[in-house]
C-alpha cells in the first residue's frame, strides 16, 4: 500500500474514533477538556512553526504556514469558548443584573 493510502486510512479512522469519544463527553467536563486541548494545540503551533521554517521546498513552507494559521485560529477560538463558558458560572458583581 502506498504511504498516502495508509495516511488517509489512519485519518478517517481517527476521525470516527474522535467523534465517538467527544460525543460522549458530558457538558460539565467541557471547560477542563477544552483547557487541555488548548495546551495540545499550542504544541501544534510549535510544530507548524518548525514545519514552515524547515520546509525544503516552497510548497512545504506554504503548507507549514497554513498549518500555523489553522492551529492559531484553533487556540484563540478555544480560549474564547472557554472564557464564555466560565463567564456563565461567575457571580454577578454589585450593580449588575
Amino acid at each position: 500500500m502506498s504511504d498516502l493510502l495508509v495516511g488517509i486510512t489512519v485519518f478517517v479512522l481517527a476521525s470516527f474514533v474522535g467523534f465517538e469519544v467527544i460525543s460522549k463527553v458530558p457538558r460539565t467536563l467541557h471547560t477542563p477538556l477544552m483547557s487541555g486541548t488548548n495546551a495540545i494545540s499550542g504544541i501544534t503551533v510549535l510544530g507548524a512553526i518548525a514545519a514552515a521554517g524547515l520546509g525544503a521546498t516552497t510548497a512545504a513552507q506554504v503548507l507549514g504556514f497554513l498549518a500555523l494559521v489553522a492551529a492559531t485560529i484553533n487556540v484563540v477560538g478555544g480560549f474564547v469558548v472557554t472564557d464564555r463558558m466560565l463567564e456563565m458560572f461567575r457571580r454577578p458583581r454589585d450593580g449588575e443584573k
